[in-house]
C-alpha cells in the first residue's frame, strides 16, 4: 500500500484553520481530561438522519468533544456514530488483552471512562491510547466501504506489485487511506489545541499521547492485508479478484500488546522533544508505545492514582502466571468458594445442517483474591 499521509481531499487547509481556531479559544484545556472523547463508546449515538425538525443539533449534545473536534462533528456528522463504535471497540480490545492482569482496563463510568488512572503517562495509558486510536481507523475505513459516509467509498489503494499479473484488482475494500487519515485529524485535534509551555511536563505527555495515537492507526494499517475470491466453473479457481481488506482487530490488539511489552521509557529533553531515558536503546519508530510515568500500584485501591486495586478479582490458583492467585492477589491470599457452571455438553451434529447440544451444570471451585 502507497499511504500518502496527506489530509482529507479538499480539506486540509479547512480543518488546520479550524484547529487553529480551536487552539486560539481553548488553549488552557489541561490534559487530565484528554480520554473524554472516548465517552462516545458509551452512550449510543443517534444518527442524524434520525434528528426531528426542531431537535437540537447532534454535536452540541455530544460530550468530551474539544473545540477542533466538535468542529469536526459538524463537517461529518455522520462520522460520529462509527467513531463512537470505534472507541468501543478498542475499549472491548482493552479489556480482553488485559483481562488476565492487575490492570484489566476497567471503565469506571461515562464521563471518566477510565478514570484518573489515564491522568498518569504510564504504559498503561500508552496502550490504551494506541488501541482507542486504532478502533476509529477500523470502523471509518469499514464504514467507508459499506457506504455509510458521505464523503468516502470503497479503497481506491493502488494494485500490489506482488499480485499475480491475471489476477483482478479493484473489489470494495476497506478505505485504510480514508480511515487512517480522518482519525488522525479528529483523534488527535484535542492534543494539537493544546499550548502547554515548550519542555514542561504537559508538553511531554502531549507528544507522548501523539506518539501513541500514531502507533494505534499504524498498527491498523500496516496490519491490512490483501484478500482474494475465487471465481470459475464448479469452483475451478481460474479467476481471481482481490482487494484492500482489513485484518481481524484482534491480532491489532495482540500486535499492540506486544508493542506495550516493549514500550520505551522517554522523558522530555533540552529542546523540548521526547528523549530515551536509556540512550542504550533504540529510538523508537512511529509504529512504537512510548511512555513517561513509571505505572502507579495496581494491588490496592488508590483514589488518588485511580488503581482500583485487585481485592475481589478471579485469580487462577493453579497458573503460575499474572493470573495465578500469587500474583494477582499481591500476596494477600485469597479465599475459595463453589459456584454453578453452566456449559454447552454432549454436542452432536446431524444431516444436514445443525449441532445440537445439551446444557451441562457443573459444581466448580474459583478463587477471588483478599
Amino acid at each position: 500500500m502507497d499511504m500518502d499521509g496527506g489530509s482529507l481531499p479538499g480539506q486540509r487547509s479547512g480543518l488546520q484553520t479550524l484547529l487553529v481556531v480551536a487552539l486560539i479559544t481553548c488553549g488552557c484545556q489541561l490534559w487530565v481530561d484528554a480520554n473524554s472523547w472516548w465517552s462516545l463508546a458509551m452512550n449510543p449515538i443517534q444518527r442524524p438522519e434520525m434528528y426531528i425538525i426542531g431537535a437540537q443539533p447532534l454535536c452540541s449534545q455530544l460530550s468530551g468533544l474539544s473545540q477542533g473536534q466538535r468542529k469536526l462533528c459538524q463537517l461529518y456528522q455522520d462520522h460520529m456514530v462509527y467513531i463512537g463504535e470505534g472507541a468501543k471497540t478498542g475499549i472491548k480490545e482493552c479489556q480482553y488483552q488485559f483481562r488476565q492482569r492487575r490492570w484489566n482496563c476497567s471503565t469506571v463510568d461515562n464521563t471518566s471512562v477510565f478514570g484518573r488512572v489515564m491522568h498518569i503517562g504510564s504504559r498503561e495509558t500508552a496502550f490504551t491510547y494506541a488501541v482507542s486510536a486504532a478502533g476509529v481507523v477500523n470502523a471509518i475505513s469499514r464504514a467507508c466501504r459499506e457506504g455509510e459516509l458521505s464523503t468516502c467509498g470503497c479503497s481506491r489503494a493502488a494494485r500490489p506489485r506482488d499480485l499475480q499479473r491475471d489476477w483482478l484488482w479493484g473489489g470494495c475494500g476497506d478505505n485504510v487511506n480514508y480511515g487512517y487519515r480522518f482519525a488522525r485529524e479528529f483523534v488527535d485535534a484535542r492534543e494539537r489545541e493544546k499550548n502547554h509551555p515548550r519542555g514542561s511536563e504537559e508538553h511531554a505527555r502531549t507528544l507522548m499521547n501523539l506518539q501513541n495515537n500514531e502507533a494505534g492507526r499504524q498498527a491498523v494499517y500496516n496490519l491490512a492485508n490483501v484478500a482474494c475470491k475465487c471465481h470459475g466453473v464448479s469452483g475451478s479457481c481460474s479467476l481471481k479478484t482481490c482487494w484492500l481488506q482489513l485484518a481481524d482487530f484482534r491480532r491489532v490488539g495482540e500486535f499492540l500488546k506486544e508493542k506495550y511489552d516493549s514500550a520505551a521509557a522517554m522523558r522530555i529533553g533540552r529542546k523540548g522533544k521526547l528523549e530515551l531515558v536509556n540512550n542504550r536503546f533504540n529510538a523508537p519508530t512511529p509504529e512504537d508505545l512510548v511512555y513517561i510515568d513509571p505505572s502507579p500500584d495496581y494491588c490496592v485501591r488508590n483514589e488518588t492514582t485511580g488503581s482500583l486495586g485487585t481485592q475481589g478479582r478471579l485469580c487462577n490458583k493453579t497458573s503460575e502466571g499474572m493470573d495465578g492467585c500469587e500474583l494477582m492477589c499481591c500476596g494477600r491470599g485469597y479465599d475459595q468458594f463453589k459456584t454453578y457452571q453452566h456449559e454447552r455438553c454432549h454436542c452432536k451434529f446431524h444431516w444436514c445442517c445443525y449441532v445440537k447440544c445439551k446444557r451441562c451444570t457443573a459444581l466448580v471451585d474459583q478463587f477471588v483474591c483478599k
